[in-house]
C-alpha cells in the first residue's frame, strides 16, 4: 500500500505546499509592508507628500473681517424661509419649545433665555452676561455651532455658507 513512489509523492504535496505558502507570506509582506523602505538599516523616509495651502508656515493670517450689516442690507427672508426647514424638526416659531427652544423673537433675545427651556451650561454661560442674540451671533453660532458653545445640546453641524446663514437671520428677524 505504502511503497516508495507513494511515499515520495506525499512528501513531494507537503513541501510544495510549504513552498506555496512561505512565497504566498513573502509576496504579501512585500506589498502591504509597513515597514519603511530602504531594507529597514534604520533610514527614515517619509511616506506621505506635504499640500501647500498657501498659508506661510508659523504665521497666522488674520480671519477675514466680513460687514454682516452690509449683508443683512442685500438678505433674501423669503430664501431663509427655505433655509429654515433645516431648523424645523427641532425648533418651533409658535412660541412653543421643541428639543430646540422656540425661535420666535429670537433676534434681540437674550442669549439662552427661552423660558423653560433646558440649555447645556456652555450655551446657558453666553447668555449670563446679557448678551443679545444680534445678526452677527447668530451668524458665528450657525456657521459651527460647537465652536460656539463647546458642549451644547444642538447635534446640528451648521450652516457653511454665509449667504444661507444672512438669509436665515433675516426671517428670523422678521418672526416677532
Amino acid at each position: 500500500m505504502f511503497d516508495t513512489m507513494t511515499m515520495t509523492k506525499a512528501t513531494g504535496a507537503v513541501c510544495g505546499a510549504l513552498l506555496v505558502l512561505l512565497l504566498g507570506g513573502w509576496a504579501a509582506s512585500a506589498l502591504y509592508s509597513t515597514a519603511p523602505h530602504g531594507g529597514g538599516h534604520g533610514e527614515e523616509v517619509a511616506q506621505a507628500y506635504t499640500i501647500d495651502t498657501g498659508a506661510a508656515a508659523g504665521g497666522d493670517e488674520p480671519a477675514e473681517v466680513v460687514d454682516i450689516a452690509a449683508l443683512m442690507a442685500t438678505a433674501d427672508p423669503a430664501k431663509g424661509e427655505k433655509v429654515f426647514n433645516k431648523c424645523k424638526a427641532c425648533h418651533k416659531l409658535d412660541g412653543t419649545d421643541g428639543t430646540g427652544p422656540h425661535l420666535n423673537g429670537v433676534v434681540g433675545r437674550q442669549i439662552a433665555s427661552s423660558a423653560g427651556f433646558a440649555y447645556s451650561s456652555s450655551m446657558a454661560d453666553h447668555g449670563t452676561d446679557g448678551t443679545k442674540w444680534d445678526a452677527e451671533e447668530l451668524d458665528h453660532f450657525l456657521r459651527a455651532p460647537k465652536s460656539f458653545a463647546a458642549n451644547t445640546k444642538m447635534s446640528f453641524a451648521g450652516l457653511p455658507k454665509q449667504d444661507e446663514r444672512i438669509n436665515l437671520i433675516a426671517f428670523l428677524e422678521q418672526q416677532k
